[in-house]
């Protein structure tokens, strides 16, 4: 096997090529691809603290709308707190309230009651009143029909009286 051997101007082009193309690339490529590159990677530490920010944005909503939540809830709760002690207050005030109207017509119907048993008693009064009379006057009639009766029963008084 035969070694090449290069040539010194081979390889000197070869150098300078290459230094020129190192040159060329340096100013036409690697400037333009390390700003995209810094550019790709400001817009990804940018995104980054986007989604930090949006992260701890998240969080203090989420703490709010905790917040929130147990306000709403301790307002709930007040509420329904109030509510039942008002249906309370009104119940009792219900009961309290019927049971004085009971009262007052207990009352009332007693009054009635008392009132009727004395017009009652005083029809009854007057009836046998009236009963005793005419009974009365019937005996008196049968026992005036006859004179010699009437003379004794005038006598039995007169004599029942005494003169001072």
């Amino acid at each position: 096997m035969e070694l090449i051997t290069p040539s010194i101007g081979l390889v000197f082009w070869t150098l300078v090529s290459f230094v020129i193309l190192l040159i060329i690339l340096r100013v036409a490529a690697w400037k333009p691809i390390l700003a995209a590159i810094r550019e790709r990677e400001s817009s990804i530490e940018d995104a980054l603290n986007k989604a930090e920010l949006a992260k701890q944005e998240m969080a203090r909503l989420s703490n709010e709308n905790e917040a929130l939540l147990k306000q709403a809830r301790a307002e709930r709760d007040e509420i329904l707190k109030e509510a039942k002690s008002l249906k309370d207050k009104i119940v009792n005030e219900a009961k309290t309230q019927a049971q004085v109207e009971g009262a007052k017509l207990i009352e009332a119907a007693k009054v009635e009651i008392n009132n009727q048993k004395l017009a009652a008693l005083a029809e009854v009064k007057s009836q046998v009143a009236n009963l005793s009379l005419e009974i009365a006057e019937k005996v008196l009639r049968q026992e005036f029909a006859d004179k010699a009766k009437q003379e004794q029963v005038v006598e039995g008084l007169l004599k029942d009286i005494k003169l001072n």
